[in-house]
């Protein structure tokens, strides 16, 4: 596939011209600029209305996986009603004695197939690729337990001496083209209301709501070191987790695993799945402004390493797979690369050549991480082996 010739756009450089010098240039200006662009453009306004909210805790075992975790299922219901709700699943390890740091992220199928703990609720919304004999009509059965173990490698997570806390997507909305009336997102909409307005959210950014709002509530958890979590997510997910983190500076730490298009690629490079594909696709992902920009991404007035660099200082760590080059690897390494320059300001290192690394030799000593996997598009244990040890520097 050829790559056209192309500009980004110069993330060191005012809406007006001015040149962006310094961190406190970045902070006081160019970076709101960003944010409001992406807002306008792309992921669409999050709202700012504030919802009445009831936290209830549904189960809590502190002698989980044979002792090694103690386990809460807290549920978080919105607006007053017992419709809308997301329920939190939370593995914290036993053998730390002192708050724990921990991996947030949303996961796609419901909680109960993170692990094959028997005590995890199995949820009873519907699931987009749920199939029999997991799901009956795409909802889960006692079938679907564990069935992504390898993408969430508890065990591993515990062992380093992190929490894990996850919650499946579909709770906040339905990831399907009809679904913006069903979900989280009416609760913010205007009498009469039955679908976003052009430059208001979508899915992702419902999504990327919800990853705060479980924020809000890891604060408040006495057993977690709520100035240590770090957002994750892979694919679509990843790319809900560089909008969270670009919009929440709480998260400490924010990790895209093969978020591709809308994530972490340049889609200046026009490379795998475009934005055309991608909208036409899933057109309730992102704003329908955002689409406006099909076939014309040097019109777009950001880029996606511009969506990275909202996330410094804090650490950023991209993960792509040799396989998957609908997700377009090398332009995902590009967007950390050239995000690199905001880090700069910091006098903090970003990835140090433009040239991507060989499959499974991960790079980045400095604030921003990165590797290419050998395989295809996943999240699996030898990721999570990085995340920690990237963690761990910046944790620990």
């Amino acid at each position: 596939m050829n790559i056209p010739n192309y500009t980004l756009p110069d993330v060191l450089a005012s809406n007006n011209g001015t040149a962006i010098k310094t961190s406190a240039d970045w902070e006081n200006k160019r970076r709101q600029e960003i944010l409001e662009l992406f807002a306008q453009h792309v992921q669409g306004k999050t709202p700012q209305k504030k919802i009445e909210s009831r936290i209830v805790l549904r189960d809590k075992n502190t002698n989980a996986l044979n002792g090694r975790a103690t386990r809460k299922q807290v549920r978080i219901y919105f607006g007053g009603d017992d419709k809308h709700h997301f329920d939190l699943l939370i593995y914290l390890p036993n053998q730390s004695k002192k708050k724990v740091p921990v991996f947030l992220g949303l996961n796609f199928s419901g909680n109960q197939t993170v692990h094959s703990d028997p005590g995890i609720f199995i949820s009873d919304r519907w699931v987009r690729y749920g199939k029999e004999p997991e799901y009956v009509n795409n909802v889960a059965t006692n079938a679907s337990r564990g069935i992504e173990t390898d993408q969430w490698s508890v065990e591993k997570i515990l062992s380093a001496g992190y929490g894990l806390v996850t919650m499946y997507y579909g709770d906040l909305q339905p990831d399907s083209s009809n679904s913006a009336g069903a979900g989280i997102a009416p609760l913010f909409y205007k009498p009469g209301q039955m679908t976003p307005e052009s430059n208001e959210w979508g899915a992702i950014g419902v999504w990327a709501w919800a990853l705060s709002r479980a924020m809000d509530f890891l604060e408040k958890e006495k057993a977690v070191d709520a100035k240590k979590v770090a957002v994750i997510g892979h694919s679509r997910l990843g790319k809900t987790a560089l909008w969270a983190g670009a919009q929440d500076k709480r998260f400490a730490m924010v990790i895209s695993n093969n978020s591709g298009e809308g994530g972490a690629a340049i889609t200046r490079r026009k490379y795998g799945e475009t934005s055309a594909v991608m909208n036409k696709s899933f057109p309730h992902w992102f704003s329908a402004n955002y689409k406006k920009f099909d076939d014309k991404e040097d019109e777009l007035p950001v880029d996606y390493h511009e969506l990275i660099a909202l996330i410094a200082p804090r650490p950023v760590y991209i993960a792509s797979a040799s396989e998957d080059q609908w997700a377009d690897p090398t332009g995902e390494y590009l967007g950390g690369y050239h995000a690199g320059k905001v880090y700069a300001l910091y006098s903090l290192k970003g990835l140090e050549t433009e040239n991507p690394p060989p499959a499974n030799q991960p790079v980045g000593d400095g604030h921003i991480g990165y590797h290419m996997r050998q395989g295809i598009h996943d999240i699996t244990p030898y990721d999570w082996d990085q995340y920690i040890r990237f963690a761990d520097r910046f944790f620990k």
